[in-house]
């Protein structure tokens, strides 16, 4: 973690059970709005990628950390592994590529994404989020409400 501070890329994070419960609840939400098919599949993918973002800053805020500066939604993600264990290291190899979708949905062009890459992203996150649950019962039970 210290060369992750040592390029400012994080900084020091003092967080706290309600901003966990605050996220986990825009995560919840996220989830079920990307679940809503009569919307088009570029924005469920967007909505179900920020799920996975607020999912890693759940982590990352646990940890005593945040991103800081430009390139945050790379930091949050890349930074998971060395968290979590190198065993997240393919899952978040996976969002990056999400987040580059993301990104070319929300800045470049439209109807880029598919059904398949929704439903995919949505199956991800929802594992993604029982991941971070267990991570957070073994780390920092002290930040899960009641």
């Amino acid at each position: 973690m210290q060369d992750w501070l040592d390029r400012k890329d994080l900084r020091q994070h003092n967080t706290s059970r309600r901003e966990i419960a605050n996220l986990l609840e825009v995560v919840d939400r996220d989830l079920q709005d990307a679940s809503v098919t009569v919307i088009s599949p570029d924005r469920r993918f967007a909505t179900a990628y920020n799920a996975v973002l607020q999912l890693a800053t759940v982590v990352l805020y646990a940890s005593g950390y945040r991103a800081a500066g430009k390139g945050h939604h790379w930091i949050t993600i890349s930074v998971l592994p060395d968290i979590m264990g190198s065993d997240a290291q393919e899952r978040m190899d996976y969002f990056n590529n999400c987040r580059t979708k993301r990104h070319g949905v929300d800045y470049d062009r439209a109807d880029i994404i598919s059904l398949d890459d929704v439903d995919e992203l949505l199956r991800e996150a929802e594992i993604f989020r029982d991941e971070v649950l267990t991570w957070l019962k073994a780390n920092r039970p002290d930040l899960l409400e009641d």
